[in-house]
């Protein structure tokens, strides 16, 4: 156990030596942030020209009239820079899924979502260390859900499935680079 311990231990020390400068960043979405949902993502370079990203997000929040769209959700994506790293155009490939519930009508939705699509951005350098990057998706998302009055009725209860092709992915994020 010891051994298996000591093993992982050189294993994390290397990989965190081995992370060059500008290989590693934080981002946060403004546009979530004005729908009132906390967001954070990380950015790891893979090479050159690609790099993985995975942001998160959850809305926990109820509003007035008991107006309510909880959820959490986790967009992973995989870009493609025409130039490099963190500078310029990209285009990505993204996945998505969620957990929500709430509604601001007289129904409330409690279900799932996931799916993928494509993105186009593009990242803009401020100073040596922060960027601010603009992104558009279009895909697919499956929803499957609950619909019920907004006073909750277990006999009223509905299943839902839905398949929505449209936007997937609006982000202005601003980006600090290590």
């Amino acid at each position: 156990m010891k051994r298996i311990f000591l093993l992982l231990l050189l294993g994390v020390m290397y990989m965190v030596q081995s992370v060059r400068a500008q290989d590693v960043a934080l981002k946060t979405n403004a546009l979530y942030w004005a729908a009132t949902t906390p967001n954070l993502g990380v950015e790891v370079a893979l090479s050159p020209k690609y790099t993985l990203e995975l942001s998160a997000a959850y809305n926990p929040w109820t509003f007035k009239d008991d107006k309510k769209m909880r959820f959490w959700l986790v967009q992973p994506e995989v870009k493609y820079w025409l130039c490099e790293k963190f500078e310029g155009h990209f285009f990505g490939l993204h996945l998505h899924g969620a957990q929500f519930y709430g509604g601001f009508s007289e129904k409330r939705y409690d279900g799932y979502l996931a799916g993928g699509g494509v993105t186009y951005g593009y990242n803009w350098i401020l100073s040596p260390h922060w960027n601010l990057e603009a992104a558009f998706g279009i895909g697919y998302a499956r929803l499957w859900f609950k619909e019920t009055p907004r006073i909750h009725c277990i006999k009223c209860e509905t299943d839902r499935r839905k398949n929505y092709f449209g936007p997937t992915k609006a982000a202005v994020s601003f980006i600090y680079i290590f």
